[in-house]
């Protein structure tokens, strides 16, 4: 009886302590690829009618250096997004084991993409310390921008170490959807604006 209790642990052991399989570099690039496009339209179209960015983006402090939301390349920036998704992928693969792995790996991903995508920026990007520093654009006005970026690498980090980590037929659809409108809706915007 003790040796059937015995070899019963023993064959649970291996089960209990196996590791989760982790991403491969062509899982990881695909589904940070239509994660961080989803949630960039999101949180960009949200923020961009909450924060007037029409008006804002008007200011002759800030329109001398960014493009109006009716300007193509705006238009067509959703289309650009899943090249920073896998630009994401490259950076979130050799730590995979802390993000994908870990209890709390969604939160590291956070943090990083917030204290080096947002915070720490190399250049005097627009709410980054360089840019608070450097640029003559008033800080308040930079961190408004918080607001939309902030919560973007949230749902990015969330949504993403979700799916890696319990993948669901139904989230591989409902995700797949959402990116192709995502990837639609811009191109037949920048089609309709060609036509007329």
């Amino acid at each position: 009886m003790y040796d059937r209790a015995a070899e019963a642990v023993t064959q649970a052991i291996p089960a209990v302590t196996q590791e989760k399989q982790s991403p491969s570099l062509l899982e990881l690039s695909a589904k940070s690829a239509v994660t961080h496009t989803i949630t960039y339209m999101f949180m960009g179209i949200l923020a961009s009618a909450a924060l007037h960015y029409r008006e804002g983006f008007a200011k002759p402090e800030v329109a001398c250096y960014m493009r109006q939301l009716s300007d193509p390349m705006v238009m067509a920036g959703p289309l650009f997004q899943p090249i920073r998704g896998i630009l994401f992928a490259l950076a979130f693969y050799p730590l995979r084991q802390v993000l994908f792995e870990a209890k709390r790996g969604w939160l590291v991903m956070w943090w990083l993409l917030v204290a080096l995508g947002i915070l720490g920026t190399f250049g005097p990007a627009p709410g980054s310390f360089e840019g608070m520093v450097y640029s003559t654009w008033p800080v308040l006005g930079q961190i408004r921008g918080w607001i939309e970026v902030v919560p973007q690498a949230l749902l990015l980090s969330a949504i993403l170490c979700y799916w890696v980590n319990r993948p669901r037929k139904w989230m591989n659809w409902v995700l797949g959807v959402l990116f192709g409108i995502a990837m639609v809706l811009p191109a037949l915007g920048l089609l309709a604006r060609t036509h007329h």
